[in-house]
C-alpha cells in the first residue's frame, strides 16, 4: 500500500528531526536542540539511563560542534496517528551498532521528539569479522 501524501510529508519531517538531533552542531546548540525535543520528551538511553529534556540539554551542550555525528542506516518511519511518527533506525559509532527507536509528536505546525531508545546491538559486522553476525549466518 502506498503512503499518503499527509503520511509521507509527516515521516520526512520527522526523519529530517531526527537527523538534525544527530548532527553534532545542532547538538552542541541548547537553543537547536529545544527546538527540537517535546517538553515531556524521555529517553532511555543505551546505557539504560533515563533521560528528560532538561537532562538531555545538560549532555548535548557538553558535545563539541566539529566532531562527525554517527553513521545511520535503515531508516524508517510509519505514522501511527495524525500527529503521531514512529521512527526505527540504526547507528553506528566506533565500531558498535545500536538500534533506534523514536516517537515525533506534532503541536501545531511543529515536530518534536517525544520518545527515544537506543539499544546496543553488538559489533558492526565490518569490525565482526563473524559470518554468525550476518544474517542467515552460520550460527
Amino acid at each position: 500500500m502506498k503512503p499518503s501524501d499527509e503520511e509521507g510529508r509527516a515521516v520526512r519531517a520527522a526523519m529530517a528531526g531526527e537527523l538534525r538531533l544527530l548532527d553534532p552542531a545542532v547538538r552542541a546548540s541548547p537553543e537547536a536542540v529545544t527546538e527540537l525535543l517535546d517538553p515531556e520528551f524521555t529517553e532511555f538511553g543505551a546505557s539504560g539511563r533515563r533521560y528528560d529534556r532538561a537532562s538531555i540539554l545538560a549532555v548535548t551542550s557538553a558535545v563539541e560542534e566539529g566532531g562527525p555525528g554517527p553513521d545511520v542506516s535503515e531508516l524508517s518511519g510509519t505514522l501511527l496517528a495524525p500527529d503521531l511518527v514512529h521512527l526505527t533506525y540504526v547507528t553506528e559509532r566506533d565500531g558498535r551498532l545500536y538500534r533506534r527507536s523514536s516517537l515525533w509528536r506534532r503541536t501545531g505546525e511543529q515536530w518534536r521528539m517525544y520518545f527515544h531508545q537506543g539499544t546496543p546491538a553488538g559489533p558492526a559486522r565490518a569490525a565482526a569479522g563473524n559470518p554468525a553476525d550476518t544474517p542467515g549466518g552460520a550460527a
